[in-house]
């Protein structure tokens, strides 16, 4: 087996995407995991290509003067939180520069003074929603597979490798057994532990990545701003007798729980998009609370994990917008009516598009929770609806706001959107690269006129950040 080359003692001198640092050697790019900037260390190469290489941190050798220690214990592990050894100061400006670089780098864009990023009042517990693995295959550390050795030829019992939490980045088939995640408030980590302890206790089969089959296989908890919690248990097979104890004893241990269902998915992957699922106990979904407006959230429907941030983000997007009471405004991208809903007092109209007929759906009955009649909806493929027949039949918009997924947006829509030529554009994104190509198609006919980044995963490089076009 060949040897991997080690680098010694190189200071790390930036941030990268996807949460990775860098340095150079002999005028080549050197992509590193686990290091912020300042950082000494020894680097091992695992990868080697014509422009770049690939490694990991094998040794810190001096710490950089701006590196803090992780709060959670399995920082690096679990794949989450890359950034949780950065100051949160720090991680705001390079997100910031992040969005920056990629709209005038990639996108080729003139922009204006950019506005002071928009941080996240909570670095911690911020999340509404988080999903748990069950494995019978539990990702041992080196000290442990030692004690397992010392176990094994000792002839005594094997730790106990059933397990609840993250995967491990890069393997499939195993899971970091999590204790405490910092991301989801109270009780996310205590309802995750008790049913690993209750399945262990009642020697329940805990789901095998690698054959597909077992017992006790996901979960989803989900708790929203009024309070209410969802919890989601999904079983690899149905076994009646074990099912029902555990669940009616999650309902005793945990009253707080309003919103109590589970899926029996016996298919090869874990997505419940196309499951039925079943509520055990209270209501097949919680409420949640944007300003003034409320949003039913179902098992499947998608809402901004981080709830503060989302009313500060879409805010953002509304203020941009500038709004009149005359106006008809298009809401591309609309999932469940979240955006459509909260702009619709200030207009005179929204059409709101999204490719997931039950999104649309639930945005139909966020408008009457809310006693919005000036709200349409509509599903399909946002290429194939959005057409000039379409906007003859539903009125020429004057605003329109595009929050599409990390994808951005078909070229066919661009197209249409150009055609359709609005006064103003608000184009909210979760990834500023794919933002600045769409963006730099439109600049013939747009001009950027403000732009404001908006962090809203802490202790993540993500970032989302909302731009606004003029029509030259």
């Amino acid at each position: 087996m060949k040897k991997r080359q080690i680098i010694d003692n190189v200071e790390i001198t930036d941030v990268a995407a996807e949460g990775k640092s860098l340095f150079r050697y002999e005028e080549r790019v050197v992509f590193v995991t686990g290091a912020v900037p300042g950082d000494i260390v020894d680097v091992e190469i695992h990868r080697k290509r014509s422009s770049y290489w690939e490694g990991v941190v094998i040794r810190l050798v001096k710490p950089s003067p701006i590196r803090i220690e992780p709060r959670c214990s399995f920082f690096g592990l679990c794949g989450g939180c890359k950034w949780q050894n950065l100051p949160y100061e720090e991680q705001l400006k390079y997100k910031q520069r992040e969005v920056v670089s990629n709209l005038t780098r990639l996108g080729h864009l003139v922009l204006p003074k950019e506005e002071t990023i928009c941080a996240s009042e909570k670095q911690f517990e911020y999340r509404n929603k988080l999903e748990y693995t069950f494995s019978n295959r539990r990702w041992l550390t080196g000290e442990e597979v030692g004690e397992n050795r010392h176990r094994l030829e000792q002839g005594l019992p094997q730790l106990e490798m059933r397990c609840a939490g993250f995967h491990v980045p890069g393997l499939f088939d195993k899971v970091v057994d999590i204790d405490k995640c910092h991301l989801q408030p109270y009780p996310s980590n205590e309802i995750r532990n008790y049913i690993r302890e209750w399945g262990i206790e009642h020697n329940l089969d805990f789901y095998d990545l690698r054959s597909q089959q077992g017992f006790l296989r996901t979960l989803i908890i989900r708790t929203s701003s009024t309070g209410e919690i969802m919890v989601i248990v999904t079983f690899g097979r149905e076994q009646k007798s074990e099912r029902e104890s555990l669940l009616a004893s999650l309902h005793e241990k945990f009253p707080q729980i309003t919103s109590l269902l589970y899926v029996i998915n016996t298919k090869q992957n874990d997505t419940i998009t196309d499951q039925e699922v079943v509520c055990y106990y209270g209501h097949d979904y919680i409420m949640e609370q944007m300003g003034d407006v409320k949003f039913k959230v179902g098992p499947k429907s998608f809402y901004q994990t981080n709830s503060e941030q989302a009313h500060r983000l879409y805010s953002i997007a509304r203020d941009k917008a500038h709004l009149k009471s005359t106006d008809v405004v298009y809401d591309l991208y609309t999932g469940t009516g979240t955006i459509a809903n909260f702009v619709a007092r200030q207009c005179k109209k929204v059409v709101g598009i999204e490719y997931v007929p039950e999104a649309i759906e639930d945005a139909k009955v966020n408008s009457q929770i809310n006693e919005i009649t000036n709200t349409e909806f509509f599903a399909g493929d946002m290429k194939d609806v959005l057409n000039d027949a379409f906007i003859d039949e539903h009125g020429r918009p004057d605003v329109m706001i595009v929050d599409p997924p990390r994808a951005g947006m078909h070229p066919d829509v661009v197209d249409t959107i150009l055609r359709a030529n609005p006064e103003r554009i608000v184009y909210v994104s979760c990834n500023s690269a794919t933002q600045a190509r769409d963006l730099q198609l439109m600049s013939a006919q747009y001009e950027v006129v403000s732009l404001r980044a908006v962090d809203m995963f802490p202790q993540t490089h993500h970032v989302e950040s909302v731009v606004e076009l003029r029509r030259k």
